[in-house]
């Protein structure tokens, strides 16, 4: 497993949950306004591909497959805390791995909150009691599932170099049953390849003419270009002062506005984390209950430098 806290950072830098390299005090982020809830279904995946932040695969089962019964769970207590949480989301490993998926959201759907799924829209999606469970769901509550669709570039070949071989035309396969069959899609993909937004974007609208995906390309929260997350790279340390220098607002931070629930292999039981890009990081779990969840979280580690603070991204919708 790699270890995410041996990072190619200076050592001094990121040692301290309080206090910066430079003896500033380190920016904190409070649960201000929470509106999304995710789960990891589990690290299983059909795919590895060449790097996954998760380090998702076929073989990779350091978190386990999330029940429906430990789902409800986390709805109850949402109920209990009254977060006012507007959507549940789901990420993997590739979620409909996960045998419960169908009853997973189906149980999300119940409550009334807003689904996102995150998926290759590949094999694990296309198996015959997959589709027909998000037919069923689809149907029973209209305008409420989202499916964001993982595809990296809009070329096949970028696509493919990252997913391996094969995988652009099957993704788009799964799309195409996704958008005959009326289900609301959004597209992540990645700002690795050296382009600009709005070429990136360009390429994006292009693709969906192309294949008549109802996707606006043009629009961030449905063609989502998420900034590549690489844990070598130098970057800043946040302290309380950059919110001012910035013109950020800690309130606008994806801890701001959600938790993450993961299964751990071994663990009794799910436990919750500040951040779905720190999975494998001890300092940001923040106990098993979303009341232990509500403490305020130090921004410290590179990612929530380079992808939250300076590169403005969220995962949710």
């Amino acid at each position: 497993m790699k270890d995410l806290e041996n990072l190619n950072q200076p050592s001094e830098k990121f040692s301290d949950p309080f206090t910066t390299a430079k003896g500033e005090t380190r920016a904190s982020v409070a649960l201000s306004d929470p509106q999304t809830l995710w789960f990891n279904t589990g690290t299983l995946c059909n795919i590895e591909c060449e790097n996954c932040y998760i380090l998702s695969s076929p073989k990779n089962d350091a978190l386990v497959y999330i029940t429906a019964d430990e789902v409800r769970d986390y709805l109850d207590q949402l109920e209990t805390r009254k977060w006012g949480v507007r959507e549940i989301a789901f990420t993997g490993g590739e979620p409909f791995m996960n045998p419960e998926m169908i009853d997973i959201t189906r149980a999300s759907l119940e409550r009334g909150y807003d689904v996102l799924i995150l998926t290759n829209a590949m094999r694990p999606m296309m198996r015959k009691s997959m589709r027909a469970g998000l037919l069923e769901l689809n149907a029973a509550y209209p305008d409420k599932l989202t499916l964001r669709i993982s595809v990296d570039h809009w070329s096949e070949e970028n696509h493919d170099t990252e997913r391996g071989k094969g995988t652009f035309a099957k993704t788009i396969e799964g799309m195409a049953w996704l958008q005959e069959n009326g289900f609301a899609m959004a597209v992540a993909g990645r700002t690795v390849w050296g382009e600009s937004d709005a070429a990136s974007r360009a390429g994006y609208a292009a693709l969906f003419a192309q294949h008549g995906f109802d996707i606006d390309a043009m629009n961030a929260g449905q063609t989502v270009l998420f900034p590549e997350m690489d844990e070598t790279v130098d970057v800043p340390e946040i302290t309380t002062d950059c919110w001012g220098i910035l013109d950020k607002s800690p309130d606008a931070m994806m801890c701001a506005s959600s938790r993450m629930v993961v299964k751990r292999k071994g663990a009794e039981k799910p436990a919750v984390i500040a951040c779905t890009l720190l999975p494998y990081s001890d300092e940001f779990e923040l106990g098993n209950s979303l009341e232990d969840a509500e403490k305020s979280v130090q921004l410290n580690h590179p990612h929530c430098a380079k992808f939250c603070v300076l590169g403005g991204a969220s995962c949710s919708a």
